[in-house]
């Protein structure tokens, strides 16, 4: 089992980073190889929006962004976390969402994701939002998610209480894998998005989104 964890926190030492960091822990624990990204110390250029990847397979730019997207598509699961910057995402979590071709690629379909952010005052809902919309969009079956609420810029997120709630969901995670859990209902939502939402723009694109039709061929979600 190979889960990755993008830490997308402007603070490789943070609250976020705690958490996710006794995730990482735990999941190793458990026997998972476990993979764990700070985004800030990873190279990943703007995305042109020029739209080659849906042609090509492949990004122009051949940086860590790119990297771990490819990364991503071997893993069993993965773990997002964040910080909150005025109500949202960190940027460097979103300029990650921009490249690493997440929806219309559909990378993470049939894995199990788990999600986090982190806030101090206002606001994490909604940061947790876009990552378990990004996730749930992209295919995967969303295993847990918190907003958690932490000191800013605490470097030990560290209460037993918040060790027992990072144990708990990596457990679940962990377990949700193994077993391959179903999720009907989610399975349910994916299959309207990818039909009604994403295959008719594939479709219509054509040979634009020939790399798409491709990875959507290999997924056999088209015939």
């Amino acid at each position: 089992m190979r889960i990755i964890i993008v830490n997308g926190s402007l603070r490789k030492n943070g609250a976020t980073a705690y958490f996710l960091h006794r995730v990482e822990k735990t999941l190793a624990e458990l026997g998972a190889e476990v993979v764990f990204y700070d985004l800030t110390e990873q190279n990943i250029a703007l995305c042109k929006g020029c739209c080659a990847c849906y042609k090509v397979g492949g990004c122009v730019i051949d940086d860590d962004g790119e990297r771990i997207s490819r990364e991503l598509r071997t893993a069993d699961g993965v773990v997002l976390g964040s910080s909150t910057i005025a109500s949202n995402v960190s940027a460097v979590m979103k300029l990650f969402i921009d490249r690493a071709h997440f929806v219309i690629e559909q990378l993470l379909y049939g894995k199990y994701a788990f999600c986090v952010a982190t806030y101090e005052n206002y606001g994490g809902g909604k940061a947790l939002k876009v990552l378990t919309d990004l996730v749930k969009l992209s295919g995967a079956a969303l295993s847990g998610a918190v907003a958690e609420k932490l000191p800013f810029n605490s470097a030990n997120g560290g209460s037993e209480k918040i060790n027992e709630k990072a144990d708990r969901y990596a457990r679940k995670l962990f377990s949700d894998i193994e077993n391959r859990k179903p999720y009907r209902v989610q399975k349910m939502i994916h299959k309207i998005v990818q039909n009604v939402g994403i295959k008719p723009l594939i479709n219509r694109k054509g040979d634009a989104y020939a790399a798409v039709r491709r990875r959507w061929t290999e997924l056999e979600l088209l015939k």
